[in-house]
């Protein structure tokens, strides 16, 4: 679980399991582009090859929690903090829903709905070699599309009934393509404890707890343990 100021949604102490993901890509509409989601004792590798000839510069590999019933309550937190391992130098795209519509009778599709985006670019040199930074997204942060357009007129995200994570690499019109590798540690809701304005964070967290009530709680983030790109 963490302590007052984070709450983890998976991975951290707890192990990745295979069965709460599940591939969505770009095979729906035709394509030939392959996610998968490896647990690993130290984390959990998403990885695939991104497809864009198929479907003439687009394509969109996935993964996503695969329950349909839960519903995370996370208004009591600022945002998102995801825990890297070793990735490659491509742009990925984290993904929250707060709605899901049952599926189409008439297809057994499921329903589209609003997405809510955070797209995060590695900014460190040697980056496969870090072996701790950080993504840290700000609820304000997250764009809202729909059907893989920009949606200006969509409600804000209602972050006390989120029903669906997603870890997405696409090609972004045809700018990248190929096998793609990207680690995760962990994914934590946070609760910061000052104003933090800037999306990505990327750099090693510092091991030393801190004195807070008469306990040691390790604090999220800090001025001093996270750099800011």
């Amino acid at each position: 679980m963490g302590n007052e100021h984070e709450l983890t949604l998976f991975g951290g102490d707890e192990p990745w399991k295979q069965a709460d993901w599940t591939a969505s890509d770009d095979r729906v509409r035709g394509g030939k582009s392959q996610s998968y989601l490896s647990p690993s004792s130290s984390g959990a590798r998403f990885h695939g090859t991104l497809d864009i000839k198929t479907l003439g510069g687009a394509g969109f590999a996935s993964q996503r929690t695969t329950s349909a019933s839960t519903s995370w309550d996370l208004s009591a937190y600022d945002g998102i903090k995801i825990e890297l391992g070793k990735w490659d130098r491509k742009r990925y795209t984290f993904i929250l829903k707060d709605e899901l519509l049952p599926q189409d009778p008439t297809n057994g599709r499921e329903r589209a709905t609003i997405s809510y985006e955070y797209d995060f670019t590695p900014e460190i040199e040697s980056c496969a070699e870090w072996n701790a930074s950080f993504v840290w997204i700000p609820w304000k942060s997250l764009k809202p599309t729909y059907r893989g357009r920009e949606k200006k007129d969509a409600p804000r995200f209602d972050n006390k009934t989120v029903k669906r994570i997603s870890v997405m690499m696409r090609s972004f019109f045809g700018d990248q393509e190929g096998d793609f590798s990207l680690t995760l540690k962990s994914i934590k809701a946070v609760k910061i404890p000052h104003d933090e304005e800037k999306g990505l964070v990327s750099g090693s967290e510092k091991q030393d707890s801190v004195a807070q009530q008469g306990q040691d709680v390790r604090l999220p983030m800090t001025p001093d343990n996270f750099y800011v790109a």
